[in-house]
């Protein structure tokens, strides 16, 4: 019987900064796919809502099924945590109602209202996602896997590269790559996804994932997965992005997630190890949060952007749409839509609008009126008085 899927968003607390409110927290990347994407290769299914915030109704990327508010769901159904990115494929469900390590299966004839007491408790393997910063170790735990099932069907390696350990690790999809870069897949595969273009003198290092049309112009990349239509350059390593960002000049970048539409400066770097080599700790708008990473870097979210030079503690939180300039070392938080980064002055709307229309279709995405209204929505969600 084919049944449906749902995500559910967790509470937009602290953990989930830097992008709460500001997207559906399904909508990360946890190894090379989305939590939401995870989901629906577990069940064979494509998800047919999102329960999350309200303002984020008609959250305006691409392919994401309608964001709702929290309704009852008639079976059969499974109910997915954003909080937990599964692996692997569902077996057999049960007749009765079932807990699935954060998720929930419903039955036919009956509803689902919310948790379930006493359920049948059924094991799901995956990664339990406690905040953003556990996007670093779904990163670590998930990403080779994801991509050994991703090799297959692929371009020739192009004359003039260089090979370091086993080439049918490599899967190269309509990629253009010039000469004289390196492929290391001793530690793991190298997937380049269609239109992706890799300038001489880049060294790939295995697990690593490109999206599509994403362009990679100097440096050193290692475990990691960067979505579409990004552009980098310099040393990123354990590090996830969502996709439309840049980081087209030298710095280095670790241990980090960067959200959609984030520029990095020329020289930004962000620190990923404490010098006592302790547990980093982050510190969101006053609230301490121990992570339990040795290594974190640096959490950017959606729209985010820094001016040349920048330095980001181990542990930074930078909110979404915050543009950071003041001095050289950047405070640990940042709130969302901060002008400058040291102070309590925030961007107006428009002029955080007026960013938007100029930097959008810079990627051929065109900045609609709903896309216009969803942004003033989270603006205005993530400005509000306490």
């Amino acid at each position: 019987m084919t049944h449906a899927l749902y995500l559910l968003d967790p509470d937009p607390g602290p953990p989930w900064m830097p992008f709460a409110g500001i997207r559906p927290f399904c909508e990360l990347r946890a190894g090379a796919h989305l939590v939401r994407e995870r989901w629906e290769m577990f069940v064979g299914t494509e998800a047919a809502a999102i329960f999350a915030l309200p303002h984020l109704a008609g959250f305006p990327e691409a392919g994401v099924p309608p964001v709702e508010a929290r309704r009852p769901v008639a079976g059969p159904a499974v109910i997915g945590s954003s909080t937990f990115a599964p692996r692997g494929l569902a077996g057999p469900l049960p007749d009765a109602p079932a807990r699935l390590t954060h998720g929930w299966w419903v039955p036919a004839g009956t509803t689902w209202t919310g948790p379930v007491a006493n359920a049948q408790a059924m094991n799901v393997e995956g990664v339990l996602l406690r905040g953003v910063h556990d996007l670093i170790s779904a990163l670590e735990q998930l990403l080779r896997d994801d991509l050994l099932k991703l090799l297959g069907d692929s371009d020739a390696v192009p004359k003039g590269s260089v090979v370091l350990g086993d080439p049918a690790w490599i899967a190269l999809r309509e990629a253009s790559i010039e000469p004289g870069v390196v492929f290391d897949t001793r530690k793991g595969p190298i997937v380049l996804e269609s239109g992706v273009e890799v300038q001489s003198g880049m060294r790939l290092e295995g697990p690593l994932w490109i999206g599509a049309n994403t362009r990679l112009v100097g440096g050193v990349i290692r475990n990691s997965a960067i979505g579409p239509w990004c552009v980098v350059h310099g040393e990123v390593s354990t590090t996830a992005f969502l996709g439309y960002s840049n980081k087209s000049h030298h710095g280095y970048l670790g241990h980090s997630v960067l959200g959609s539409w984030v520029n990095l400066g020329a020289g930004t770097t962000t620190s990923n190890l404490k010098s006592t080599y302790g547990s980093v700790r982050l510190e969101v708008a006053g609230t301490k949060l121990e992570t339990g990473h040795q290594f974190l870097g640096s959490l950017f979210g959606d729209h985010a952007k820094t001016a040349i030079g920048m330095m980001f503690d181990a542990g930074s939180v930078i909110g979404a749409g915050a543009s950071v300039f003041d001095g050289v070392r950047a405070p640990k938080f940042i709130a969302p839509f901060a002008w400058g980064g040291s102070s309590a002055t925030r961007m107006t709307l428009e002029g955080f609008l007026a960013t938007v229309e100029r930097v959008l279709p810079r990627r051929n995405v065109q900045v609609t009126d709903a896309t216009r209204s969803y942004l003033r929505r989270a603006f205005d969600w993530l400005t509000r008085s306490p």
